[in-house]
């Protein structure tokens, strides 16, 4: 026999809990079933490296992050501006750094998680852990529970199960067979946001967990000055996720090692030649680049070439990697529920009274923010839909 409830949220992340606290606002009875034994796991994850809540910039360059515009709507409900008043209302003050990237002055997740907590649960919230969905049966939604399966027919529905990235935290995409077989279209899933695999050298060795500093990426028309790391596995990083879209559908990636000077002073530089010097203490001396810098150089560079074909090297060294890492491995995913298989309230189309939000959906963004502030956004939009379906 099933259980009527009222509002079901499926997925306790951000945008699931930001859509149960919408839904709880408007006075409906609200149940959220999350699958792992705690909520939030991957928020609580970003929060070890600083939580990044949004980014302070104008509204207009905010929006160019985003590869779609069908997302507008929902950001200027609740945008930059509105994460940052909504922290603060949780007793969590915040600060931009110099790039304008958003943080708790706190600098971890768990203390604006718990006071979200318990604020949806002074609402009437009420959380199940260790519920996870099993798909549909018959006129409602199966769950496997700790006290075996157990059938919902709730009112209204919000989905908020995540992407396709780090499993292991909750968003395993379990769920697109079961949306695909109700008629929902669902765009394949890409990493976003990733690293990419290199096959190095075992000189390389020696630099694995170092930053490289000093540098430009460039790739489709892009050039990012942003650090990134070499590792056993290749290259991730800041740097590199902020150019990895571009370079995942195709583009040819390049390293700049000399950002900060021209072609003909690095030609100038290198005109005498290494004499009796090694290649490697020549370049350090004329260029001034540390060892990380000519090991890349050496690396994805020999033969050296010599005189300007050298210099026109360092301005443009050819990044050889073998793709991005795998999708599990990835910040965020591209792909998911397409924007043609939702209302503009993101209801399913296919599924009345079921809401999707997150990154369930089909739009992809960096990092800096974006990724968060578009979960917040797309859960409010979405439970506020929903509270109001008859």
């Amino acid at each position: 026999m099933a259980e009527v409830t009222d509002a079901l949220v499926i997925g306790a992340g951000p945008a699931g809990l930001m859509a149960a606290e919408a839904l709880a606002a408007s006075g409906r009875k609200v149940e959220i079933c999350e699958a792992k034994p705690s909520p939030a796991r991957k928020f609580l994850m970003a929060g070890k490296s600083g939580l990044n809540l949004t980014k302070d910039e104008p509204f207009a360059a905010f929006l160019t992050h985003y590869d779609t515009d069908w997302l507008r709507p929902m950001l200027e409900a609740f945008g930059p501006d509105q994460v940052m008043d909504w922290a603060r209302g949780l007793g969590q003050e915040v600060f931009s750094g110099s790039t304008g990237r958003v943080f708790p002055k706190a600098m971890k997740a768990s203390p604006l998680l718990r006071a979200w907590l318990r604020r949806l649960d002074a609402a009437g919230v009420k959380l199940r852990t260790r519920w996870r969905w099993a798909g549909f049966e018959d006129d409602g939604l199966a769950f496997e529970t700790p006290d075996g399966r157990q059938v919902l027919r709730p009112h209204v529905t919000v989905l908020a199960l995540g992407g396709a990235s780090w499993a292991r935290l909750g968003s395993d995409a379990a769920w697109v067979p079961w949306l695909t077989e109700m008629g929902v279209e669902i765009v394949p899933f890409k990493p976003a946001n990733m690293g990419f695999c290199v096959n190095w050298s075992p000189h390389m060795t020696r630099f694995f967990g170092q930053p490289v500093k000093g540098t430009a990426l460039i790739g489709g028309g892009q050039i990012e000055r942003g650090e990134f790391v070499v590792s056993a596995r290749g290259i991730e990083g800041g740097g590199v996720y902020a150019i990895s879209r571009a370079v995942r559908d195709g583009a040819s990636l390049m390293l700049d090692l000399l950002p900060d000077r021209n072609l003909p002073e690095i030609n100038e530089r290198l005109e005498a030649g290494p004499g009796k010097e090694t290649v490697a203490n020549w370049l350090r001396k004329a260029l001034r680049l540390d060892p990380l810098r000519i090991a890349l150089l050496q690396e994805w560079g020999r033969p050296l070439p010599k005189g300007e074909a050298l210099a026109r090297l360092t301005k443009a060294l050819p990044v050889r990697h073998r793709g991005p890492r795998p999708m599990d491995e990835a910040i965020s995913v591209a792909g998911g529920i397409a924007r043609t298989a939702v209302t503009d309230k993101l209801e399913l189309i296919a599924i009345p009274r079921v809401f999707a939000v997150g990154e369930m959906l089909d739009w992809e963004a960096p990092t800096g923010g974006y990724l968060l502030t578009a979960c917040l956004s797309t859960g409010q939009w979405a439970g506020r839909a929903a509270a109001s379906t008859e």
